[in-house]
């Protein structure tokens, strides 16, 4: 007899009674369910299309991601303050340390809140593949007309968790930062005191469609991506300030801060691509942390273009 199918896209037996197999990569079934149906949140398909609850706890990697995405809000939170308090204010630091709070209490909120309810320890599902942060993408179509929407977070609770936590800090930084300006920000006009607030307002739904749309792909390449910012923003940092010894770098506190910001984040992305596995072989790669650095003071006064400029002309 010829199969039929069922609610969301299982292949029900006319005659055999056996348990029916789930059509699409991602669809399956609950234990005491006959047709198919969306598995609830916490739970993803095994091998068997039979949706299990997520028991595991999320790894080191996976960790050192949602590390990385829980900074992303706080770097920028911190270079826009900078950018807009310039040398005007004297409320910067207060600012900085504001929003390092509301940052760190959306994060510690957000594990409160994910299950189970009450702990920082989160139960997870394995990631296994790249796909399987986009299940949306392999509803099944069994007649090529009719899509069937059967599919569930795979990575729970990596995908979702990361919204929940941007939803936190902004409602915080709303709670918190304009009082918080109004009363210290005097040195700024009342036109560019809240600008780092209303920069936030725009950097929160990019982030919010960077996770959407990019989250796997961050979740691969995020450990690069910090090693490859971390370098350029120093260099671009390094040559706007003018610092081309050791010497400038200890004129200003506020450089040397930054310089080591940089080295946080490049010991950051060494450890994700690391994981540490092997603590004997991975733990001595941290030692090049200072290396770009130290590069640049090095080589900073060959490559001045007032230098080259000058060099050319005596050439000519």
């Amino acid at each position: 007899a010829a199969p039929r199918r069922g609610n969301a896209g299982c292949a029900l037996p006319a005659a055999v009674d056996i348990q029916p197999a789930c059509l699409g990569l991602y669809c399956g079934r609950t234990v005491l369910s006959v047709n198919g149906s969306v598995c609830p949140r916490g739970q993803r398909t095994d091998d068997n299309k039979i949706c299990r609850e997520c028991m595991g706890s999320p790894d080191r990697y996976d960790w050192l991601y949602l590390g990385f995405m829980a900074m992303l809000p706080l770097v920028l939170h911190w270079f826009f303050i900078e950018w807009y308090s310039g040398k005007k204010s004297s409320s910067a630091l207060l600012q900085h340390v504001t929003a390092l709070f509301e940052c760190s209490i959306a994060a510690i909120v957000t594990l409160l809140v994910t299950d189970p309810v009450g702990s920082l320890h989160i139960r997870s599902c394995k990631v296994k593949k790249l796909s399987d942060w986009y299940t949306m993408l392999y509803n099944p179509s069994p007649d090529y007309i009719t899509t069937v929407h059967c599919t569930h977070e795979a990575v729970y609770p990596l995908y979702t968790i990361v919204f929940i936590y941007y939803a936190f800090c902004l409602v915080l930084m709303m709670l918190l930062r304009p009082l918080l300006v109004k009363k210290i920000a005097c040195g700024l006009g009342k036109s560019d005191r809240f600008k780092s607030i209303y920069a936030a307002l725009y950097f929160f739904p990019i982030l919010t469609v960077l996770q959407a749309v990019g989250g796997g792909l961050l979740y691969y390449a995020f450990p690069y991506i910090i090693l490859v910012l971390s370098l350029v923003t120093l260099a671009v940092y390094m040559s706007a300030s003018e610092v081309e010894s050791f010497k400038d770098l200890l004129v200003r506190k506020k450089r040397l801060v930054v310089l080591f910001s940089h080295w946080l984040l490049h010991a950051y992305g060494i450890i994700s691509i690391s994981k540490l596995d092997k603590l004997e072989q991975d733990l001595p790669l941290l030692a090049l942390v200072p290396a770009p650095a130290l590069f640049y003071l090095v080589t900073a006064k060959y490559t001045e273009p007032s230098r080259i400029l000058s060099e050319g002309g005596n050439g000519h």
